[in-house]
């Protein structure tokens, strides 16, 4: 079995199998962010955290009049620095700390996002998520060896309007998978 190029994944979800029982991952569902010879980083987008965007937002001293918007749901975004925000969204926009993971979507870090977010002015389309999902150089590519996860083109339906808690049967329709359906072990021939 040929392991994927390096960067090829970037843009994709990755889809745990129902054999992955690590608590962070299980039932899982990750936008690949980054994938290249050093390694994978992520954002899970089917995790919900105790936190409201409100809550969020309250912490960094911003006011926030849209109680709907305020009542988001913050994401887990992965178990790798927790404390730490990430915005996952559409719009590029001019903000001082972004990532572009491919021509659709952005990573945004930095606080100027948040305060525009907070007044109504930020991007259309937009998640938060709390840490994020990383994998040492080789360590995803044995992992996909290892049938723990499916790999699909990530969709911006299942990233922004679908319930998290159908992302991941979602996410695995996308190439024609019911996961409830699979084993929970795996083998090679």
């Amino acid at each position: 079995m040929s392991t994927p190029a390096a960067d090829i994944l970037t843009g994709h979800f990755l889809i745990a199998m129902p054999s992955l029982a690590d608590p962070p991952f299980s039932r899982g569902v990750a936008l690949l962010c980054q994938h290249d010879e050093n390694g994978a980083v992520g954002l899970l987008v089917n995790r919900l955290s105790e936190f409201r965007l409100g809550d969020v937002l309250a912490q960094m001293k911003l006011d926030c009049a849209d109680i709907e918007l305020a009542d988001s749901p913050v994401l887990i975004g992965g178990p790798v620095q927790q404390e730490r925000g990430f915005v996952l969204h559409r719009e590029s926009g001019n903000w001082e700390s972004s990532y572009r993971v491919n021509t659709e979507w952005s990573i945004t870090t930095s606080r100027d996002i948040l305060v525009a977010i907070a007044a109504g002015e930020g991007p259309r389309q937009a998640v938060m998520a709390l840490g994020y999902a990383g994998w040492e150089a080789g360590q995803l590519e044995q992992e996909l060896m290892d049938n723990a996860w499916l790999t699909a083109q990530a969709s911006s339906h299942i990233l922004f309007e679908t319930p998290l808690e159908d992302r991941w049967t979602a996410a695995a329709a996308l190439v024609g998978v019911d996961p409830r359906q699979l084993s929970t072990y795996a083998g090679h021939a």
